[in-house]
């Protein structure tokens, strides 16, 4: 294969994985659109709903290391399209739902459906690029999350008005078979990386566990942990945001529509130079950028939630989701720079267990919180205190050491 080949399969691959994580997002996102509507349906409470959405969440985290493995050991194409099959088959299923406990099954098979895929996504940056272009490319594909949630309101809120949320999900998911079909037919199978330095370094000895080595790092424990409180952060507005405008701020489900995808702009924006800024300012010193992130985070999303204007709390909001995704670019990027290839999508898939991870516990602890005090503010500051606990870690981080897992002699 010619290297003008190499780049024109690689920038198609690429396109592809950045339209399935908007995917992915859209069709997530569709729950949080559809809670006032679910709930009126079945008589919820805030507390009932939260559980609906950490369901999900659960059999995400769950899947998020097995994935990686998987597409480490088979190669990232067959696991990107088993799960968004997977994952667009339990979107549709979510519009048979009959009942909270049906609701909270289905969700929670479609996350374990949707858990392999980010780490399967990276692993395959790892294929088509060369090593120095992976951390810039990972973070720009993880732009992608926040264009998905972007679009998501445009197209969902408008569907859940037009069809009712059970067939608006029926449309979403069929939608996303459909593109199975397309990547399964454009992307080529590559179980190794078209990097020419990769191919040629030496193997793994027999009986080697890479997944040994990769637990026995501080550092991707540190990158789990910081990545989980900014990720209370994200799953926690993501997840009640539109509820909280709706009832706690008295706008209509239009309106939400057009407002809700404001902030991910900043964050799409963010997320996409995340890598290049990372490797460019602060090489080595990559503690220094999750610190004052995590901070910044923190110090808007107070102002966010003390905020008296629906104007007001747009801007900050948009702050918020501009520095928490610098996080995001940084924790993912990190390990595609450091670890072996062999290793990408396990790394990738442990440090996002702990994303996920908070993506189970964030909604639940905000639902129970707002039932229990009739009131999101005291939610909103378990969120603060979070980002407080992102920035603790992160003092902690030691990025100028050697590489986690060299190639054993």
């Amino acid at each position: 294969m010619t290297e003008l080949s190499k780049s024109k399969t690689g920038w198609v691959g690429f396109v592809l994985l950045y339209i399935a994580f908007c995917i992915s997002y859209i069709d997530r996102a569709a729950i949080s659109l559809a809670l006032a509507q679910i709930g009126k349906d079945f008589n919820l409470q805030a507390a009932d709903l939260g559980i609906v959405i950490s369901s999900f969440f659960l059999g995400y985290a769950i899947m998020q290391v097995p994935g990686g493995w998987l597409a480490d050991r088979f190669g990232s194409k067959y696991v990107v399209i088993v799960t968004i099959v997977m994952w667009s088959l339990f979107t549709a299923f979510t519009s048979l739902a009959w009942s909270l406990t049906s609701l909270i099954a289905i969700r929670f098979i479609f996350g374990i459906a949707e858990g392999g895929f980010p780490p399967a996504s990276i692993r395959a940056v790892s294929e088509l690029f060369k090593k120095d272009s992976r951390p810039k490319m990972s973070a720009l594909l993880l732009s992608s999350n926040y264009a998905g949630s972007m679009i998501a309101p445009l197209i969902m809120a408008p569907l859940i008005l037009w069809l009712g949320w059970r067939h608006a999900f029926n449309a979403i998911g069929f939608a996303g078979i459909a593109f199975a079909v397309v990547y399964f037919i454009l992307v080529p199978h590559m179980v190794r990386t078209v990097d020419a330095a990769a191919t040629a370094a030496p193997t793994p000895a027999a009986g080697r566990t890479p997944m040994r080595e990769l637990m026995k790092n501080p550092l991707l424990w540190q990158l789990m942990v910081v990545w989980f409180g900014l990720s209370c952060v994200n799953k926690g507005l993501d997840s009640w945001m539109p509820l909280y405008l709706l009832q706690h701020r008295g706008l209509d489900l239009k309106t939400v529509g057009m407002v809700a995808p404001i902030p991910f702009v900043m964050a799409t924006i963010a997320t996409a130079i995340g890598g290049w800024v990372m490797t460019t300012f602060f090489a080595e010193r990559e503690k220094y950028l999750l610190i004052g992130s995590s901070a910044l985070t923190g110090i808007f999303l107070y102002a966010m939630y003390k905020s008296e204007t629906i104007t007001a709390l747009i801007v900050y909001q948009s702050i918020v989701y501009f520095f928490k995704s610098f996080v995001l670019a940084s924790v993912i990027a990190l390990p595609t720079k450091l670890l072996r290839d062999d290793q990408i999508g396990s790394g990738v898939g442990m440090v996002n267990l702990g994303g996920q991870s908070a993506g189970f516990v964030a909604p639940a602890v905000m639902g129970f919180i707002a039932s229990g005090t009739g009131s999101f503010e005291s939610a909103f500051g378990f969120l603060v205190a979070m980002t407080a606990m992102s920035v603790v870690v992160a003092t902690t981080i030691n990025t100028s050491q050697a590489r986690l897992a060299p190639s054993p002699a």
